[in-house]
């Protein structure tokens, strides 16, 4: 696969974008390699997980966030639930799959959807364990204050899963 910058090449089973550098006579002297952070692996999966869960335990252990979640109607939580997915979008993109988004355009939303549903899954699972997450008895309840909590968690898995 040749990229306009150079050629997307594996080493040691990932993705690098290998430019040549030339000297002033066309000769190439070395080559430019720089990791693409363009397939979801298992590591990349931790992180994600790390990262939500930087922003996810203030933000359980929060009155404001289990209020807001009984006081906001379900058209705000859906909003908040798509700036969310809107916000993460948009860095993903411009930080890894800006140069590559044909040829990468589902592992693109892989890692949007996977962020996002891990994020979710560790609020939710910390409001459990704080016990502000009722999803036996009030369900609709555990998911609006699980969705509020997801923005802030979903931003910090995103920043963290770009850091590597």
């Amino acid at each position: 696969m040749v990229d306009a910058k150079g050629n997307i090449q594996r080493i040691d089973g990932e993705l690098h974008q290998v430019t040549p550098v030339q000297d002033d006579n066309g000769n190439v002297v070395a080559h430019h390699v720089k990791p693409l952070q363009l397939e979801l692996s298992v590591k990349d999966m931790v992180q994600i997980i790390v990262g939500a869960t930087i922003l996810a335990i203030p933000m359980a252990f929060t009155e404001e966030v289990w209020d807001l979640g009984s006081a906001l109607p379900w058209i705000s939580v859906v909003l908040l639930a798509l700036v969310s997915l809107l916000f993460s979008g948009m860095f993903i993109y411009l930080n890894s799959y800006q140069h590559h988004m044909q040829l990468y355009r589902g592992e693109f939303f892989k890692r949007l959807i996977s962020t996002y549903l891990f994020a979710l899954i560790v609020v939710g699972l910390l409001l459990m364990i704080v016990d502000k997450a009722p999803w036996a008895s009030d369900f609709p309840l555990a998911l609006k204050r699980t969705i509020i909590g997801t923005l802030p968690a979903s931003m910090s898995a995103t920043v963290t899963d770009a850091l590597t």
